[in-house]
């Protein structure tokens, strides 16, 4: 099953998604511009404990598409038990197609580059599509509305932290 899911079309909608380059980003203005270095909060991603806040906040879904996501850690526990059918490379293209889809990424709503700081109500968990096909970008820059002043999507899905884990 595994190495079914890894289609080229899935390949594709996620590569048309991310960068500068994607036809369904449309950037709505040029932007102010970002604060110097100097003036900015060190960037930092959530720690272990924030991850699982964050999750259980967002039940396992991009905030902004609604897609289910899978932490990198459980995507990692797969691997290992599959080896041969889930291909993880540097480059996109060595990535298996539905993982890549579904690769959880935590988001700062409000960019660095814009005075957003680190705390949890400025991130979100995000899919790899949103999160790099965004960008730097400001959620008005996008068109976005805030995801956090909507209910996330709640589901059975649990991101598949079950695999590999003992029973209880």
């Amino acid at each position: 099953m595994i190495r079914r899911a890894d289609m080229p079309p899935v390949a594709a909608w996620v590569e048309s998604i991310l960068g500068k380059n994607s036809p369904y980003v449309v950037i709505q203005s040029s932007g102010t511009p970002g604060l110097a270095s100097e003036y900015r909060v060190a960037a930092r991603m959530p720690n272990a404990q924030e991850r699982c806040q964050l999750h259980v906040r967002d039940g396992f879904h991009c905030r902004f598409c609604g897609i289910p996501v899978i932490r990198a850690e459980v995507r990692e526990r797969i691997q290992r038990a599959y080896p041969q059918a889930l291909r993880w490379g540097k480059r996109n293209v060595e990535r298996h197609a539905a993982f890549f889809a579904l690769w959880a990424q935590y988001d700062h709503l409000l960019p660095h580059a814009h005075g957003g700081g680190n705390e949890l109500s400025n991130i979100v968990v995000t899919c790899a599509a949103c999160n790099y096909g965004r960008g730097g970008y400001t959620l008005a820059e996008v068109g976005l509305a805030h995801p956090l002043e909507r209910p996330p999507v709640r589901s059975a899905w649990d991101g598949l932290e079950r695999f590999g884990r003992r029973p209880t």
